[in-house]
């Protein structure tokens, strides 16, 4: 049976750009003939005349009178995989960030997703709220207001933390900030990423009681990233007398702070500390997401802005990108509304304390010079060796046996203030934290 002869003009077209492609038809290869060419395929010559007249176009053949045509001086080769963050299939994945994935909820989202998008008018199909999808931003309001004590939150709903940087990051530099102070050590990303939008990263040290207010008074920085409930990567909690010197110096400087809640829901041994927000709605920017609590991959975050910079927000988020999609939105906002994000938070934090207590039992068993360093909270623990230890010699070793614990001087700008693994627990089993333990002691 023969093909239509659109799809076998097609067919000829796609074998010879595929052929160049791979190399199998090298540069300054002579094509046949288009009467010669079409008599070996069996289709009419046309068909091979407008296969080469594309690919001509195209770049991949080059035709000369006289000459004939011939294969074109393009790149060959397959082109190269998207590279990700790190692509080694670890024995034991220890970094620190990431939730039990394969305890994410698939059939409840899925019945979420289903009855989101039923709940959704045609109208809402079409381009977004910039803001936010409005069921999703009175869902989130209140359950930051019952879980967070976020008075009356005006929520704005982005791509995840990182989203909400990149927005604040644009209007810092535009009110003309060329710096921001940060937590030291901090998550890297983060400093990278203010960095990369024109805003100089500036370490402030990080002891016990949080981030040292007193160092941050001595630079010129009018703006402040940090993470109160649960300071990362050390695990500890912002002092009340810090959060309150915190606030005076944002009053003093008419300065800004970013406060990352990036995991406070996940505290073991009593409910965590309200945010900083709730001193001074018009001095804290307060940023949350889904990402430790369910999944990375759905990027859905939320912030709460001074009324100063709200509009200002939503109008830079609908220039970037219109808005979110209002289906996982949807999904997101049913979710809360029939207590399934409640139910699972639930289940995660018994997991997680159960791992963690595995981990540290293993720690003290097997390495008793270590210390765990902060709050019994969050996804991952700081494990503080012994003074005088490398840390990042032992990353380097533990690598080689694959096993993936970032020391905690790679999150030092300046100096760590000791030497040890960052370790996240949640997205392993006990057994499997156990054996890690195990290896790490041997290394």
């Amino acid at each position: 049976m023969l093909l239509p002869h659109g799809t076998r003009g097609r067919a000829v077209e796609a074998a010879l750009r595929a052929a160049i492609r791979d190399g199998t038809l090298p540069a300054h290869t002579r094509l046949p003939s288009s009467r010669d060419l079409a008599g070996q395929l069996g289709v009419a010559r046309g068909t091979v005349t407008a296969a080469y007249a594309q690919l001509v176009a195209e770049g991949y053949l080059t035709a000369r009178r006289g000459s004939g045509t011939t294969v074109a001086q393009v790149p060959s080769g397959e082109p190269a995989a998207l590279s990700t963050q790190d692509e080694r299939r670890w024995r034991y994945d220890l970094r620190p960030g990431l939730p039990a994935l394969s305890a994410f909820p698939r059939a409840e989202w899925q019945a979420a997703t289903r009855a989101g998008l039923a709940e959704l008018s045609d109208d809402q199909l079409g381009y977004p709220d910039p803001q936010g999808l409005p069921a999703l931003r009175a869902e989130l309001a209140a359950y930051l207001g019952r879980v967070r004590s976020l008075p009356a939150a005006d929520v704005v709903i982005t791509h995840g933390v990182a989203e909400s940087q990149a927005l604040l990051a644009y209007l810092l530099r535009a009110d003309g900030h060329r710096a921001i102070a940060v937590e030291d050590p901090t998550h890297p990303g983060s400093a990278e990423l203010f960095a990369a939008h024109g805003l100089r990263p500036v370490p402030i040290p990080v002891d016990a009681d949080g981030i040292r207010v007193d160092h941050l008074a001595r630079t010129d920085c009018r703006v402040v990233l940090v993470t109160a409930a649960h300071q990362f990567p050390l695990g500890v909690v912002l002092g009340p007398a810090r959060r309150r010197a915190l606030v005076a110096w944002a009053r003093e400087r008419d300065g800004l702070i970013l406060e990352d809640d990036y995991d406070a829901e996940h505290r073991y041994d009593r409910p965590a500390v309200g945010p900083v927000h709730t001193l001074d709605r018009d001095r804290v920017v307060y940023l949350g997401s889904v990402s430790k609590v369910l999944a990375p991959a759905l990027r859905l975050g939320w912030l709460v802005t001074p009324p100063s910079l709200r509009e200002r927000v939503v109008e830079r988020k609908r220039l970037s990108d219109l808005g979110c999609s209002p289906l996982p939105q949807a999904a997101l906002a049913h979710l809360l509304r029939t207590g399934g994000y409640d139910r699972h938070l639930r289940r995660t934090r018994q997991l997680y304390r159960h791992r963690r207590d595995a981990l540290l039992d293993a720690v003290a068993a097997r390495l008793p010079g270590w210390r765990p360093h902060g709050v019994a909270a969050g996804l991952h623990v700081v494990l503080r060796m012994p003074a005088g230890s490398d840390d990042a010699g032992l990353e380097r070793a533990l690598a080689e046996r694959g096993i993936h614990a970032p020391a905690l001087s790679g999150y030092a700008l300046r100096a760590a203030p000791f030497p040890g693994l960052v370790v996240g627990y949640a997205a392993t089993s006990p057994d499997r934290l156990r054996a890690a333990v195990h290896e790490i002691a041997d290394c």
